[in-house]
């Protein structure tokens, strides 16, 4: 009477397949059965299909209907990081038969990091391991933020102090904000008062930033106004701007460090207090950490979480 019963709770967990799952996530992540079909090489019909019989398993519904959109609802926020979790697994037991001994990493990192800190470290990493690729995404924080809450990527680096309830922030390492100048700027050759910081033209990021973040709490809580020239959504062209003359940047010394070597850009002299931050990794609570991405945030140096799902 125990075997039946034990077989016939098997076939009620075995009702689910890896391949509803993967298209429960690519609908969760487009936000319809179209763009779940786009990202899993499905057609659509096959794709609804799979979500129906999903939630027929399941014995819920997962997504509101709202119009043409499907938006998770409290049933789907509830499977999605396990589901996630499942499929990360099975990825790392096909790469067991495939020849390729890790999966491949889906690291996203805001700019200053993904452009200035992290390219040394990823040639590094694929040096000593050739069979695992990177795919490195670089946005701005608050995409970051939401490409590891979304489970795009495995783990996120970022500079701002953004944070988000599924998520778990951990510090990294320090950075240092420091202002800018042409060599030719008229505050180029002196200390700068506090009343001319707050009268100059400045070149910063775009708001979202983690850099903008950090710029704005530092300048606003020190000067009397901060008169913004110019928004970019790229360090590069914020120092090329500042660099013809125009303005003054708070930046990364990780981004100004070669300009101030070269002498295309001078670090101002100011009675500011240091401008200190946080660069940090993000991880989704509910994510399976697996061992490549363990051993990728060693190789990095940051602190790995001692839980059962790093392995």
């Amino acid at each position: 009477m125990t075997g039946k019963t034990d077989q016939q709770q098997t076939a009620q967990r075995l009702r689910l397949n890896l391949r509803q799952l993967e298209v429960f996530v690519a609908t969760a992540r487009g936000g319809s059965t179209r763009a779940a079909a786009d990202r899993v090489a499905r057609s659509q019909s096959a794709a609804s299909s799979a979500l129906a019989d999903l939630e027929s398993s399941v014995g819920a519904l997962l997504f509101d209907r709202l119009g043409r959109r499907l938006v998770l609802n409290e049933n789907g926020r509830a499977l999605l990081p396990k589901a996630q979790a499942l499929l990360d697994q099975a990825g790392e037991v096909e790469a067991l038969f495939s020849g390729e001994h890790a999966a491949p990493l889906r690291v996203a990192a805001s700019f200053t990091i993904g452009e200035y800190l992290l390219p040394e470290r990823v040639s590094q990493w694929t040096a000593l391991h050739p069979q695992s690729q990177v795919h490195l995404h670089i946005a701005n924080t608050r995409d970051v933020i939401e490409a590891v809450a979304g489970f795009d990527v495995d783990v996120g680096f970022i500079e701002g102090p953004q944070t988000h309830p599924d998520l778990v922030v951990r510090a990294w390492r320090e950075d240092e904000l420091v202002i800018v100048a042409a060599p030719g700027h008229p505050l180029a050759k002196r200390i700068a008062t506090h009343h001319q910081l707050s009268q100059a033209t400045w070149v910063l990021r775009e708001h979202g930033s983690g850099t903008r973040q950090v710029t704005d709490a530092w300048l606003i809580q020190n000067l009397e106004q901060v008169r913004v020239g110019f928004e970019l959504g790229s360090t590069e062209a914020i120092k090329r701007v500042v660099a013809s003359g125009t303005g003054l940047a708070c930046l990364s010394r990780y981004t100004v460090a070669q300009a101030l070597e070269d002498g295309h850009l001078i670090e101002l002299r100011t009675r500011l207090p240091a401008g200190m931050r946080r660069l940090a990794t993000v991880m989704h609570r509910d994510k399976l950490l697996g061992r490549a991405t363990a051993d990728f945030l060693r190789h990095c140096g940051a602190t790995v979480p001692r839980t059962p799902a790093a392995r």
